[in-house]
């Protein structure tokens, strides 16, 4: 029997996605950016191949963060759906709570939390990264 398909979207409906294969990270991002996006203390986020995620309804709104970041999010809703480096451009990071079902791909570590709001703390032992998991 086949894997069921990696969908997604946002709140109101107007946003879907699907993904054609598995991610090769799944993580929680601490960084000041990220939090802001999301207005959440912290964001988790799946990565995959940019080429094998594709949005099959509506058009996301861009916002270019910082200048090799651009996140996109429904203009409708608000929902933030993904992020793209230009330094890492064959790559696509896409919310983690924005799947239909989330719960399929448990966070594997904890980036940037350097950055993180003292406050904020999970009850996991997770690997805990000051920046980024290939900075340290």
């Amino acid at each position: 029997m086949a894997e069921d398909p990696i969908t997604g979207g946002c709140l109101c409906g107007a946003i879907r996605y699907v993904a054609r294969t598995r991610p090769t990270i799944s993580m929680i991002c601490h960084c000041r950016s990220c939090r802001r996006a999301a207005g959440s203390p912290a964001v988790a986020w799946l990565t995959f191949a940019a080429r094998d995620v594709e949005i099959v309804r509506g058009t996301p709104h861009a916002f270019h963060s910082s200048p090799p970041v651009t996140r996109t999010f429904c203009a409708g809703c608000g929902t933030p759906l993904t992020y793209v480096s230009a330094a890492r451009p064959e790559e696509i990071d896409v919310t983690t709570a924005s799947l239909d079902r989330p719960e399929r791909f448990p966070p594997t570590y904890h980036a940037w939390r350097g950055d993180g709001i003292d406050w904020a703390r999970f009850a996991d032992d997770l690997p805990t990264y000051v920046r980024s998991s290939t900075e340290e």
